[in-house]
């Protein structure tokens, strides 16, 4: 359970200690397997925001969706946000690749990064508005799914052959350290949990299914830019595997 504790330490704003201890690539590696699961908790107390803005008033679709997305991104302290912006900056630059991850470093955002994060929570809210339309309990199941869906594209980015980036930061803890058969297995819990968080909302199991598959290679073409234009992944490119992949299964749930 330590790392479940420091996986909702690292990448929430709920208050639970941070204890690296003595190890702390072996505990970061641990949190990474619980990202899922913590996206999921996130994404579906989220969206309890949009179904209390529904069962007040039932034509407030777009208000409870935008609530909703606020509501994760405050939960998440914008940390993904964050380095979808960071990524989008470094990898619009056209810069070699070490100047491309001095730019991921700064702490200031560029025009791409903030035409990025613009979009994908433009997407994000209009998605989620079309998918929810005045059903109270669609919004927690629409984003626990897709919430959960963005961090399983970050276990299979911790896969062995994805290298890191640069020597230090987040991603060199984690790089390579999911065995595949390890994110194959979580990923075969992940579908048939969305086909029956699907089920109980009434939604279309198939689309829904084949929309995570969908959304799961869009995060795989997204990783393979960034291996191929900056070396390996960094912490900041799994925010934007979050942010992409969980904005994309937005979409396919809405068009579903």
């Amino acid at each position: 359970m330590t790392g479940l504790r420091l996986a909702v330490a690292m990448f929430t704003a709920l208050p639970v200690p941070r204890r690296w201890h003595d190890n702390a690539q072996l505990r970061a590696r641990a949190a990474v397997r619980w990202l899922p699961f913590v996206g999921a908790v996130l994404g579906g107390l989220a969206g309890l925001v949009a179904s209390g803005v529904l069962a007040r008033s039932a034509g407030a679709g777009l208000l409870a969706a935008a609530l909703s997305v606020i509501a994760l991104a405050v939960l998440t302290r914008g940390l993904h946000l964050d380095g979808l912006a960071d990524t989008a900056d470094g990898l619009g630059s056209g810069a070699p690749a070490e100047r491309a991850l001095a730019i991921m470093k700064q702490s200031d955002i560029g025009p791409f990064g903030v035409v990025a994060v613009a979009c994908v929570l433009l997407v994000d809210v209009t998605a989620l508005a079309t998918a929810i339309g005045s059903d109270v309990w669609r919004a927690p199941a629409a984003l626990a799914v897709s919430a959960a869906t963005g961090r399983i594209a970050v276990v299979i980015a911790c896969t062995a052959g994805v290298p890191a980036a640069r020597p230090g930061g987040f991603g060199a803890l984690v790089a390579g350290s999911v065995r595949p058969v390890v994110a194959g297995a979580l990923t075969a819990a992940l579908l048939a949990g969305t086909a029956g968080v699907a089920a109980a909302a009434d939604a279309s199991i198939a689309g829904w299914l084949a929309t995570q598959v969908v959304a799961l290679l869009i995060a795989g073409g997204l990783r393979v830019v960034c291996v191929v234009r900056l070396g390996g992944v960094t912490g900041d490119v799994f925010g934007a595997l979050i942010e992409v992949t969980t904005a994309a299964m937005l979409v396919g749930i809405a068009l579903s």
